[in-house]
Formats: structure tokens, C-alpha cells, sequence
């Protein structure tokens, strides 16, 4: 590969966004493991945890794309040691000659999953910035992080990226509150086609834009059965606020009525 970009998505992302989008890239473009970050420094392994029988490790790996000139990373966010694991992975990074980092967010969104979902980016490099005026999202604010809170993972990462003269872009994408325990394809559809624009990837794009809507009539024919849940949906479309009560709901109604439409 000549210059590769590299793509990072995270599975602990909000609606696992990043890892849905790491994994559909890596499934579609063939991409092969190449290199794995040890874990031992950077999470508690005192235990694990285990889901549907089968033990989880924590793990970040490297994978290649060569025909579309591509590094993807895809792992768990380090527990303690950010700085040394995220400069562990620009180490990779150098060594492959990236010229480019892509990284995705997934941001909690208290309104509702018919509302027009917005990209926003965020550059560690003005060049990158004046790039992005043909992709239609929101690049016009400078993100910093509120006093006193810790930055997210990947604000971090753009910052060590910054410090070793490598371009990167974040960008986040609106989660509805009540599609976090599911899936949200029309979130990764829309981070799919700008990384398909932005890198030149040429992918078919044809099965999230029908996930997306299978999902949409699902929802659809659940408002039409639960009144209740149609008029939650209708008050988070005009911007009205939910009780807690009706949040959970929604929440739990929400995420049982799509896991037995995919089953």
C-alpha cells in the first residue's frame, strides 16, 4: 500500500457505531489482520466477561485493505494508559506510512429516529478542514472539551495525532436514546457514504440502505399497535421532553420489538 488512510472505530462506541462501521468495512473490502495491540498495560484482566457463552477479551487489531489503500483499526477503548495505547497505535500507523486518520463517533441524541441525522466533523488540521466542503456536514465549530470533564477517546486521539504532524478528522454521528441497545443503520449508512466519497472506496451500499428500511417500517408498524409508543415517538419529533418513565419505555419497547423482528 502507498499512503494508506486509516479508519479507527471503537466497540464501545454509543449504539456500537464505530465497531458496526469497522466491521462492515473489513467484511466488504476483504480486509485481513495484520497486527494486534497487547493488552496486558491497558485494561484490568483480573477477569472477563462472557457473552453467549463465550469469554470476551479486550483486543485491538489492525487490519488491511489493500486494494483500497486502507488501514481499519477496530478494539476496545483502553481502560487506563490512553496516551501510551493511542501512541502505540500511530506507531502502526507510521510504520504503514498513513497520511490520514478517520475516526468515528457515535453521540446519545434525545430526539427521535425520523429526524434528519447531521455528520459533524471535527479536524485536528485546518488543511483536512478545507477538504470536507462537498461531503454536507457540519464542520463549522471547533469542539473543546467542558472544564473539568475528561475528552473522549477519540478527541484524544486527534490531539496525539496533532502532536506527530498526522491530519485527522473525527466524526459523530446522533444516536437516538432509544436505539442505543440495538442498532442504528441509518447512523452507519451515514457514516458509510462519506468514507465511501471521502477514500474512493467504491462499496455497495445497497443492504444498509434496506436495514435501514426494514427498520424504519418496523417502527412504523409498532406505532401502529402501541398508541402509547406512536405518541412518545410523535412529542420527541416536535421536541416536547419525555418523563423518565416514558424514556424507559420507549427503551425497553423499542429494543424487544426489533430483536423479534430479527428473529
Amino acid at each position: 500500500m502507498c499512503e494508506p488512510r486509516l479508519v479507527v472505530g471503537w466497540n464501545t462506541d454509543a449504539g456500537r457505531l464505530g465497531a458496526r462501521v469497522t466491521e462492515y468495512l473489513i467484511e466488504r473490502l476483504g480486509g485481513e489482520d495484520f497486527c494486534e495491540i497487547e493488552p496486558t498495560e491497558f485494561y484490568p484482566l483480573v477477569g472477563v466477561s462472557v457473552e453467549d457463552d463465550v469469554a470476551q477479551f479486550p483486543e485491538g487489531r489492525f487490519y488491511c485493505c489493500a486494494e483500497k489503500n486502507l488501514v481499519v483499526f477496530k478494539g476496545d477503548a483502553p481502560s487506563f494508559g490512553w496516551y501510551g495505547y493511542l501512541d502505540a497505535m500511530l506507531d502502526v500507523g507510521e510504520a504503514c506510512h498513513v497520511r490520514e486518520l478517520y475516526t468515528i463517533g457515535g453521540m446519545v441524541f434525545p430526539g427521535a429516529h425520523t429526524v434528519p441525522r447531521e455528520l459533524l466533523a471535527v479536524s485536528n488540521c485546518a488543511q483536512l478542514k478545507e477538504t470536507l466542503g462537498g461531503y454536507h456536514l457540519s464542520r463549522g465549530g471547533d469542539y473543546v472539551t467542558p472544564s473539568g470533564r475528561r475528552p473522549t477517546i477519540n478527541s484524544y486521539l486527534l490531539w496525539v495525532a496533532k502532536r506527530r504532524n498526522l491530519p485527522g478528522l473525527n466524526v459523530w454521528v446522533p444516536i437516538p436514546f432509544y436505539l442505543l441497545g440495538v442498532e442504528d443503520p441509518r447512523a452507519e449508512r451515514r457514516v458509510l457514504h462519506f468514507l465511501n466519497e471521502k477514500l474512493d472506496l467504491g462499496v455497495d451500499l445497497r443492504d444498509v440502505e434496506e436495514d435501514t428500511r426494514r427498520q424504519y417500517q418496523a417502527i412504523a408498524e409498532m406505532r401502529t399497535r402501541f398508541p402509547d409508543i406512536d405518541d412518545s415517538i410523535r412529542r420527541l419529533e416536535t421536541n416536547l421532553t419525555l418523563t423518565e418513565e416514558q424514556s424507559q419505555r420507549l427503551v425497553e419497547e423499542i429494543e424487544r420489538y426489533l430483536k423479534q423482528e430479527r428473529r
